[in-house]
């Protein structure tokens, strides 16, 4: 029996303004080539100059996962050509990094935690990009110079599940604190994996396996599997030694299968050396005080739920784990919603319509205000559940309707008057006096019966509840 051990190294795309170390925009999807200077095209005589939101933002991080922020840090030169990297070289820090040492608890499926190390996060500038069009080559800088926060976890993992679950939690974390979009498709949270094996019991460490760039969830998870099983049956194959060796892999995602691309760069590979063109960064009381202005977090926001509001911990854990969609509950309940009813109509009804749309709940038609008065409405025995999923399928067709004009227009207010309701009770238990004489005898299951004829009667507007009380006021 073998034991996984995982470490993930995630490049987080900072959300500042301007590049790490020039002026130039970060604005994504610009025409190529545009958002570029002397520095960030590593022109002659360009020098660079730290970008203090960076910093603020990366210290920011620091806080959240209780880590030690550095007052002073300086930055190194990582040497290395690659065609959209026009220094040849990358700013780093490996000295002496912004954070280090913090930490990140995850949640597991049996309701637990796990502490999940984070080594440090460090300042880095981004290269550019390659695109390749038929036989030809093309490099565009645009991206070349824009800050990324590297967060190196320890090798504290077990299983791809554990992987994925700190990666949520990371991305979710980084999106509360507003330091990154981490918007995967576009590249700006990606992750390398490091994998290895070890039999169960021993020590030391296997020989890790790095696969670079994965930008999604999905992709990680069959990336760590297909590599553990790859290096399980060398090792039971006897050719582990020959066939797991310490460099990086990518993730094909046609074939499912992870590529060699090139053995594993040390440090010494890299000629390290600090950076002569940049002073230390130093830490000014005024940065940590900006820094230190936090949001609420998704631990202590599902804390609060639990405790304050009365719902399940489970569900606490599916609403704070997106960003989007703890502020949709939370607005919810501003405008009338009771919490636990909120949890329902919010994760099960219009998620799984918005699912079923291929929408999320940043593009849902139906906003937070409209769906808290709805919910609102049930409680106050205005319209029925039944009414209310009907209005919720229109409104996801035709956005954000007045709740009160559609209730009108659809017919569905619901009845809760004692005297109409029974009317309507009276009108069938005078119709089916067998009936009611054989209930009376004690063939109880006919009340569904009277149940079911008031609300056919009704149209379904009647109140179950109170059909279900003045039911058995007349037929006891």
């Amino acid at each position: 029996m073998f034991e996984t051990v995982i470490g993930l190294e995630v490049h987080v795309q900072l959300n500042t303004k301007t590049k790490l170390f020039c002026s130039c925009p970060t604005s994504f999807a610009e025409h190529q080539n545009t958002n570029t200077c002397p520095t960030c095209l590593a022109l002659p005589g360009a020098l660079p100059v730290a970008n203090k939101e960076a910093a603020i933002k990366a210290m920011r991080f620091g806080y959240a996962v209780n880590a030690n922020v550095n007052h002073t840090s300086t930055f190194d030169r990582k040497s290395y050509f690659y065609p959209d990297s026009p220094s040849a070289y990358q700013i780093t820090q490996l000295t002496k990094a912004i954070v280090q040492q913090g930490e990140l608890f995850i949640d597991l499926e049996d309701g637990t935690q796990k502490r999940v190390s984070i080594t440090q996060a460090h300042l880095e500038a981004d290269a550019g990009k390659n695109m390749h069009e038929g036989n030809h080559s093309k490099v565009d800088l645009n991206r070349a110079g824009t800050p990324l926060l590297e967060i190196v976890s320890g090798p504290d993992m077990r299983s791809a599940d554990e992987a994925v679950a700190y990666l949520k939690k990371l991305h979710a974390t980084v999106r509360y604190l507003d330091i990154s979009d981490a918007n995967m498709q576009e590249g700006s949270f990606r992750c390398d994996v490091n994998v290895s094996i070890r039999p169960k019991g021993q020590e030391a460490f296997g020989t890790r396996v790095e696969i670079k760039n994965i930008n999604s969830f999905k992709f990680v998870a069959a990336a760590i599997a297909y590599e553990v099983q790859r290096q399980t049956e060398a090792y039971e194959d006897g050719v582990y030694a020959q066939e797991v060796y310490q460099e990086t892999r990518l993730w094909n995602v046609e074939e499912g299968v992870t590529k060699s691309m090139r053995g594993k760069e040390e440090a010494a590979d890299y000629r390290y050396f600090p950076d002569p063109d940049l002073r230390p960064l130093i830490v000014t009381d005024e940065m940590v005080a900006e820094a230190k202005i936090m949001p609420e977090l998704p631990d202590a926001k599902a804390k609060r739920y639990v405790e304050a509001l009365g719902i399940k911990p489970y569900d606490a854990h599916v609403i704070t784990s997106d960003k989007e969609m703890a502020y949709y509950f939370e607005e919810m309940l501003e405008h009338g919603a009771a919490a636990k009813t909120a949890v329902t109509w919010l994760t099960s009804e219009l998620l799984g319509r918005l699912n079923k749309a291929g929408r999320t709940i940043e593009d849902s038609p139906v906003d937070a205000k409209t769906l808290g008065t709805l919910v609102s409405k049930i409680t106050d025995d205005a319209i029925s559940g039944k009414g209310a999923k009907e209005i919720l399928d229109h409104m996801m067709e035709h956005e954000n309707r007045d709740i009160d004009a559609l209730i009108e227009e659809l017919g569905l207010a619901q009845v809760s008057d004692d005297s109409a309701i029974l009317a309507i009770i009276d009108e069938i238990l005078a119709a089916n006096q067998d009936k009611v004489e054989e209930y009376r005898s004690g063939k109880e299951k006919l009340f569904g019966f009277f149940v079911g004829q008031t609300m056919k009667a009704s149209k379904g507007s009647a109140n179950p509840a109170k059909v279900n009380e003045l039911l058995k006021q007349r037929l006891g």
